[in-house]
């Protein structure tokens, strides 16, 4: 007997993944302000940073290029595959994509993300990421 793909949960936990992603972006940034004016050091931590900045330099770009989000094509492709129509059904569909998916046109989404990621850059160069010390010293 061939167990059958659950194909609506796979769109859903590729929904959360993708909820996560944008509370990074967004919540990292946060992080970052909030954390340089408290004195939390971490917040500096090099690896964050980098992986912050590459957050926002992909969504700026998949923007300006005209792309779809992976995560968007792949959550689609899913929802199909179950047989379920692109938007609506259960409680985490309904809710995170109402935080996630909204309509504006092109040039709304490209000046907000191109702006938020200047922010993420003024941040950058005002509390500059921390390499990893040296501990002998």
């Amino acid at each position: 007997m061939r167990a059958e793909i659950p194909y609506a949960l796979l769109a859903d936990i590729v929904l959360t993944l993708h909820v996560a992603v944008v509370a990074f972006v967004v919540g990292g940034l946060v992080l970052v302000l909030a954390g340089n004016l408290r004195g939390w050091r971490w917040v500096n931590a090099l690896w964050f940073r980098l992986a912050h900045l590459a957050a926002i330099v992909v969504v700026v770009a998949e923007t300006w290029l005209g792309m779809l989000c992976p995560l968007t094509t792949l959550e689609m492709w899913l929802r199909e595959q179950a047989g379920v129509a692109g938007y609506g059904g259960g409680f985490i569909e309904h809710w995170l994509q109402r935080v996630l998916y909204y309509e504006a046109p092109w040039w709304v989404f490209a000046v907000g993300y191109s702006l938020f990621g200047l922010l993420v850059v003024v941040a950058w160069v005002r509390f500059p990421p921390e390499r990893r010390r040296d501990k002998r010293r």
